[in-house]
């Protein structure tokens, strides 16, 4: 099957050479090409895109209004975003992953990161690294991000009564970026049962996907921010 890739940002250079990057190859293609986030979230609609290559700064509706809109549109919850920052601004790192958004990826990344990026968020994981989601996520928090105002804190941390022990214990690993194959060695128990543990956990905390989950864990209290 080949990955349907929209790309968003209102540099013409840089789609240009995204577009040259991922039409070359066999398994993905541009189907469209956006200059603001009202315009991404049409062609997301109209060319039935998979991934979303969504810049954050954009004239008029920007990337976080535009992963929005598309996260909360039951008619699109085949499409996923991922995030282009230069990584300048914490907060918008962790607004993006509130809006929706699958992950994020520096725009400096290499070839092989954004074309890996893209296969990750089609297959409908999220693309958060230990390394993003220690430093960039938990600074921010430790900043005291954590809390938007929308007694959100206080519904994650009712939600996770909800979860088992081993449920807690994997949603504790998944924020701290392993991936379901780590999850399992560190473990000792099969990738295919944490996979389940992670859906569960998921549908019990109403998570979009493990990238919501990373921010409900920090945001609940469950996991603490560790801070150089």
């Amino acid at each position: 099957m080949t990955i349907r890739v929209l790309l968003a940002d209102d540099q013409a250079l840089l789609r240009s050479a995204f577009k040259v990057l991922v039409d070359s190859e066999p398994d993905m293609e541009v189907v469209g090409e956006a200059s603001d986030g009202a315009e991404a979230v049409a062609l997301a609609r109209s060319e039935r895109a998979d991934v979303v290559l969504m810049d954050i700064r954009m004239p008029g509706t920007d990337g976080l209004a535009a992963t929005r809109t598309i996260s909360e549109d039951p008619e699109l919850t085949h499409v996923h975003v991922v995030m282009l920052t230069t990584f300048e601004v914490d907060e918008y790192v962790v607004q993006s992953l509130r809006a929706g958004a699958s992950g994020f990826l520096g725009k400096g990344s290499e070839p092989e990161e954004l074309l890996n990026a893209i296969r990750v968020a089609a297959g409908g994981d999220a693309l958060l690294s230990p390394v993003a989601t220690k430093g960039l996520i938990a600074k921010f928090l430790a900043q005291g991000g954590s809390s938007d105002g929308d007694g959100s804190d206080g519904a994650h941390a009712e939600r996770l009564a909800q979860l088992t022990g081993r449920e807690r214990e994997v949603l504790v690993q998944v924020a701290g970026g392993l991936s379901n194959d780590e999850i399992a060695e560190r473990l000792s128990v099969s990738p295919l049962t944490v996979k389940t543990h992670v859906n569960r956990a998921m549908a019990k905390l109403g998570a979009r996907d493990r990238a919501q989950l990373v921010v409900i864990a920090y945001e609940s209290g469950l996991v603490r921010p560790k801070v150089d």
